[in-house]
């Protein structure tokens, strides 16, 4: 195997320019830099990454804990952040947590004990352990999808990076009061998620700006999975008043919504309307295809390695929260006719101190 000094020779320089261009620890002229590039190219030259990482302290990878990767939202998120990482040279390790607040705290401990450079998570609901192993332990960290509020402190620990949730989802309540709905139901998600808060209120928004009343019993959590998004639908068809219209949360609990609505003989748009948020491939294959706030996740898990390395180049700066903007995806399960539309929110991402 060629060793470092074989490519320092065909090179033309030195070992220490070679382990400069290959660790990124000191600016090299762009044509030597190239030059060791070609003669890693020649030689066939692999890296040791075990003698790197015990030179510089870093392994060049990151970990990311997420749950529910079957679900194509957060199948999408790790895309964004696996190619985002090998751009930058990173590889990558995943676990997944199950939104268990003791599985997540030691699967996250192991990703620790693997000497990830930093780690992206999608908090649990209950992430207080979490946090405080992190803080304790000094690990970069991002939390995405999720925020976690520490107002003790004026202000989160960590960065995050999440798409607007409040607002989008108003959105969907004022389009259905537009349409005429007068009692429309939320199937939100798990109690404790940031998402689930933000989109609950967005929801309440949307009722108050179109006037209508607030009827808690019209909100029922779904756990922000299939089972979940059942027994809530079914919750809300029992009703001595049901809906006549539907938001619901996530992907898992829209396609649980259809499978309820379908068991009872009742059709979309015509027995009941429905919006969704999330949107996935196949949503317009549904009959009737579904209108939908179309999360910008490959961006989520793209913007959350960025803020990750930014944390790794400067790790006493202060934290930011990053909001990334949606887009209302208009099709017919609301009970519009035509052909599917995407209206996007303002193009531009919030950033918060």
């Amino acid at each position: 195997m060629a060793t470092m000094a074989d490519v320092a020779r065909c090179a033309g320089v030195s070992v220490a320019t070679v382990s400069h261009v290959l660790n990124d620890t000191r600016p090299v002229l762009p044509h030597t830099r190239q030059a060791v590039l070609d003669a890693i190219e020649e030689l066939g030259y692999t890296p040791n990454t075990l003698a790197r990482s015990l030179v510089t302290s870093r392994t060049r990878s990151l970990g990311l804990a997420v749950s529910a990767i079957s679900n194509p939202y957060f199948t999408e998120i790790l895309q964004g952040v696996e190619a985002e990482a090998l751009e930058h040279g990173y590889s990558l390790l995943i676990a997944d947590p199950h939104d268990d607040p003791g599985h997540e705290l030691t699967v996250v401990r192991l990703l620790h004990e693997r000497r990830v450079d930093g780690m992206i998570i999608a908090p649990s609901a209950d992430p207080g352990a979490l946090v405080a192993y992190l803080t304790r332990h000094r690990v970069p960290a991002v939390f995405l999808d999720r925020v976690v509020d520490t107002p003790e402190s004026g202000g989160p620990h960590f960065d995050q990076v999440c798409a607007e949730s409040a607002g989008p989802t108003t959105g969907l309540v004022g389009h259905l009061a537009g349409l005429g709905h007068r009692r429309i139901g939320l199937v939100a998600g798990r109690p404790g998620f940031s998402t689930t808060r933000e989109r609950i209120t967005g929801y309440r928004d949307g009722l108050t700006a179109a006037g209508l009343p607030h009827d808690e019993r019209l909100v029922v959590h779904g756990d922000s999975d299939a089972a979940g998004g059942e027994r809530a639908t079914a919750a809300l068809l029992s009703l001595a008043e049901p809906p006549t219209a539907l938001v619901t949360a996530n992907n898992a609990m829209t396609i649980a919504a259809l499978r309820a609505l379908r068991d009872r003989g009742l059709s979309v748009p015509g027995d009941l309307a429905l919006c969704c948020f999330d949107d996935f491939a196949w949503a317009d294959l549904f009959a009737p295809r579904l209108t939908a706030v179309a999360q910008p996740s490959r961006d989520i898990g793209a913007r959350a390695v960025r803020l990750l390395l930014e944390r790794l180049a400067a790790p006493d700066r202060p934290a930011r929260t990053v909001r990334l903007p949606c887009a209302f995806v208009h099709r017919t399960s609301c009970g519009c006719p035509g052909q599917p539309r995407h209206v996007p929110e303002p193009d531009h991402e919030r950033t918060l101190p």
